[in-house]
């Protein structure tokens, strides 16, 4: 279209140029009858005049400058170059647009949240089988209720969803709530997304306490590592600034790096002498609580419990009444063994590669699982009178936590059937005051 519009642009102003040019020749040519139609006006004799004239009148009849019209031989009209969209206008009449999906509607009923997982369910107000796919966002918050615009983390989006559910799993639940939002989306547009939903993700998160673990550990958060010279130097040297202008009886009251306070067996001080511990930093005051443990293959041993916080620095897991745990061996000679109150109690069972351990505070329960099988390896019942801490100790090797887990089915189904007490066990499962 734009072509054909130059091009006819180009030869109406080739026509108007020609146009043009004949008038300004034809003018040019009536200057010579201009002069002499000027000089005829000096003839004096009658005969001659009217002769001039009679020769002026034919010339002018017969000049080309007269015969020129002065109109423009070209003309605006542009109509032969309009375009017959008759076709397509029917085309589009006879289009039918899709409509934008209706909202989704979350149904909290059906949405559940267990081990780790979560699994979202929604379904259309009303039947549209235009729907060719969802998307569903989901964020994590601390917050109960609808979601705060303040401080809110990003939503992350899954998309091409076919159903009306979708399970996401593999989460650390280190958020008290997520919130949820779903919205259909057909061939052509998404719709709006439905009412967002909040559901309870809350687990246990805790990480290791550095500030209570034995000088020959190293710890990282949720990771700890025996290192055997990790405070022979700096007890040395706080020993000699202790001793310092003293007697040479050594003072038997301060162990740990820096100023702490003098330590009072029963305190949550910093574990010495062969008590290899650290607790974790998040005690246990009531509900149900889940985590899981990984020993490296080269530790030699290691143990896996709860402990009051009056632990002394001097004890060990399991040798007091104040901690439970199971303890592997593989020093010498390979043991796996469940301690309490320095009574043992061994197990005929094959160490797993990972432990989780289930403690259920108002039930008075500590249980022992295989992780990968979630097969019950020990169960201690008691009553606990005061809150417990998980409790770790390592010895050549390292242990690695994790948290932020929410009880297994399996394990819920384990303790619905069991009753946490069997002939075997009964030895070790003593009332604490």
């Amino acid at each position: 279209m734009i072509n054909s519009i130059k091009q006819e642009q180009a030869r109406k102003l080739q026509e108007l140029q020609s146009q043009l040019s004949q008038c300004n020749n034809a003018l040019e040519n009536s200057e010579e009858l201009l002069e002499f139609a000027t000089r005829s006006l000096d003839i004096k004799e009658a005969e001659e005049f009217s002769k001039a004239a009679r020769q002026i009148k034919d010339r002018v009849t017969m000049a080309s400058a007269f015969r020129l019209s002065l109109k423009p031989k070209v003309s605006d009209n542009m109509t032969h170059l309009m375009v017959d969209f008759s076709q397509e206008r029917q085309m589009l009449q006879t289009l039918k647009f899709l409509p934008v999906p209706k909202a989704p509607e979350i149904d909290p009923i059906e949405c559940l949240v267990a081990d780790n997982s979560v699994t979202v369910a929604w379904k259309m107000p009303e039947e549209d089988n235009k729907i060719d796919h969802f998307m569903l966002e989901y964020r994590k918050t601390n917050f109960d209720g609808l979601p705060r615009v303040k401080d809110e983390r990003c939503w992350e989006t899954i998309d091409n969803i076919k159903g009306t559910e979708y399970t996401l799993s593999g989460l650390k639940f280190d958020s008290k709530y997520m919130n949820f939002r779903v919205r259909a989306c057909n061939k052509a547009v998404a719709g709006e997304y439905s009412d967002p939903v909040t559901l309870e993700t809350k687990a246990l998160n805790f990480s290791l306490d550095n500030s209570s673990s034995h000088l020959n550990l190293r710890v990282e958060d949720t990771c700890v590592e025996w290192d055997p010279t990790g405070g022979k130097g700096q007890e040395n040297k706080i020993k000699g600034k202790e001793n310092k202008g003293r007697s040479g009886t050594p003072s038997p009251k301060r162990t740990s790096v820096g100023s702490r306070p003098p330590a009072i067996r029963g305190s949550r001080d910093r574990f010495t002498g062969e008590s290899y511990t650290v607790l974790g930093d998040t005690a246990i005051e009531s509900g149900q609580h889940y985590w899981e443990v990984k020993a490296q293959k080269e530790c030699k041993s290691y143990s896996v419990g709860v402990a009051y916080k009056t632990l002394g620095k001097f004890d060990q897991l399991g040798k007091t009444n104040t901690s439970w745990c199971i303890h592997v061996n593989n020093w010498l000679q390979n043991t796996f063994a469940a301690k309490h109150n320095n009574k043992v109690k061994a197990l005929d069972i094959t160490v797993p590669e990972r432990i989780g351990v289930f403690c259920d505070f108002d039930g008075g329960q500590l249980s022992f699982y295989d992780a990968n099988s979630k097969q019950l390896l020990y169960s201690f019942k008691t009553k606990f009178t005061q809150p417990v801490l998980p409790g770790f100790m390592v010895w050549c090797g390292g242990l690695s936590l994790s948290t932020g887990m929410q009880v297994p089915s399996a394990v819920r189904t384990l303790q619905k059937s069991e009753n946490g007490m069997t002939g075997s066990a009964s030895s070790l499962n003593i009332v604490t005051q």
